[in-house]
């Protein structure tokens, strides 16, 4: 491709929220010539991932990403944020991968190039680049770290001099301490205290006791910056069993509302964590592996859910609760849970406090939007620290607009029951 003036690729904005969409245009392309635009990430585990589109520039020579078809690549159609939740690690990579962002405190960096043709382009120089710089902490979130009373996490905090709702922001059975959801919230403008329980394939710092949860739920209260009869609870997969747990046990917090993606409503007698993983090795040899020896928990869930000893008395809920799932969930029954909490609170004439929210063909893993899809990634699995890969589930694009359209409405939601009126959401 050869022409006197360079091709020109801008990124509107530049500069931009995770959750926020973008533009991405190429210019002075010669009319009619096939290219391939490619975004590169080099993460901060060194691995780089990718995501790329066949395109075909129009009679001006330009190509928008926003407005035009990708014929090809990682996504194909109209797809405005392809380049982001179409991204894969690139051939030759480690098996297993999932990409998550560590320090929220700097920018996911996703360089985007414009190549010539179709195919090919990883041995070919650019006709042009530009770097964009995507945030999950807005200007003026402030990030503090949390060890207080035994409670292990991080506090993010909107700008302004509030008072403002506040989150409890719980991940997994991964474990670890993950920041970007609750950082991403704050932006939004919630304090939100992203929590430890356990560290990842370390059963003994899981014996944790229900009065730990307590005491995190109770710092985000008593924090002078929120307002305390405005806190909620954020969960995921483990984080939304002791969500309910919590809702429906503690006579100590009362949560304004909940949110439960890929909601789990099954947590042992007891009040310790342990319990958990205790029940999940008496049904372990119910594992299934696939074509690809990644493990499917779910026929184990499936077996932990029937023992309706170990299910938590969802019908003493009394705050409204949304539940986020998706029909192809590998990991967990999630749809069977669903019905069976939808069915409890019926007969307790709760359901009036239920929004369910199903998404056909998604996975397990639904997280905040354009972020990759993972189906099968590594493991640590807390009884016997053994790696293993597990198949989450789900396809790339229905789970990609799984994680779009559901994020919207959970913002939706908070607002409806955490905000006293409308805020404006956080810009860069």
């Amino acid at each position: 491709m050869s022409q006197s003036v360079p091709p020109i690729l801008s990124i509107h904005p530049s500069r931009a929220l995770m959750d926020e969409t973008f533009k991405v245009l190429v210019e002075n392309l010669p009319p009619g010539s096939p290219v391939t635009i490619r975004s590169l990430h080099h993460s901060e585990d060194h691995d780089h991932w990718e995501a790329y589109g066949y395109y075909i520039s129009d009679h001006t020579g330009k190509v928008s990403v926003s407005d035009d078809f990708s014929f090809g690549g990682t996504y194909t159609g109209k797809e405005p944020m392809g380049l982001l939740w179409s991204m894969r690690p690139v051939p030759g990579s480690r098996k297993g991968l999932r990409l998550r962002k560590t320090d929220v405190c700097s920018p996911m960096l996703i360089n985007i190039s414009v190549y010539s043709g179709h195919g090919g382009f990883r041995e070919q120089a650019p006709l042009a680049s530009a770097l964009s710089e995507r945030w999950y902490m807005a200007p003026g979130v402030r990030r503090v770290e949390i060890r207080e009373r035994g409670v292990r996490g991080t506090l993010f905090i909107p700008p302004g001099p509030g008072p403002f709702p506040g989150l409890l922001d719980m991940w997994g059975g991964g474990g670890g301490l993950l920041e970007y959801r609750a950082a991403l919230l704050a932006s939004h403008g919630y304090v939100s205290l992203a929590l430890q329980y356990f560290a990842p394939g370390e059963l003994e710092s899981a014996e944790l006791e229900f009065h730990y949860f307590e005491t995190a739920f109770n710092i985000i209260r008593d924090h002078p910056q929120v307002m305390p009869d405005r806190v909620g609870i954020f969960g995921l997969s483990l984080g939304s069993a002791v969500t309910m747990y919590l809702v429906t046990e503690s006579a100590v917090i009362k949560p304004r509302c909940c949110v439960c993606v890929s909601s789990n409503i099954c947590y042992p007698q007891g009040k310790t964590l342990a319990g958990y993983h205790e029940v999940m090795e008496q049904n372990f040899d119910k594992v299934r592996v696939d074509e690809n020896n990644h493990q499917i928990w779910r026929d184990m869930a499936l077996a932990i859910m029937n023992g309706l000893s170990k299910t938590v008395d969802v019908g003493k809920i009394n705050c409204p609760v949304l539940l986020v799932n998706g029909s192809d969930d590998q990991n967990w029954p999630v749809m069977e849970s669903a019905e069976v909490m939808a069915q409890m609170m019926r007969d307790a004439g709760k359901e009036h406090l239920l929004t369910r929210l199903m998404y056909p063909d998604a996975g397990h893993l639904i997280e905040p939007p354009f972020s990759p899809h993972f189906r099968a990634t590594n493991f640590i699995v807390s009884s016997t620290k053994e790696k293993v890969i597990l198949l989450w589930g789900g396809q790339t694009k229905p789970h990609s607009d799984a994680q779009e359209d559901s994020w919207r409405k959970i913002l939706s939601f908070l607002q409806q029951h955490l905000c006293c009126s409308p805020s404006p959401k956080a810009k860069l």
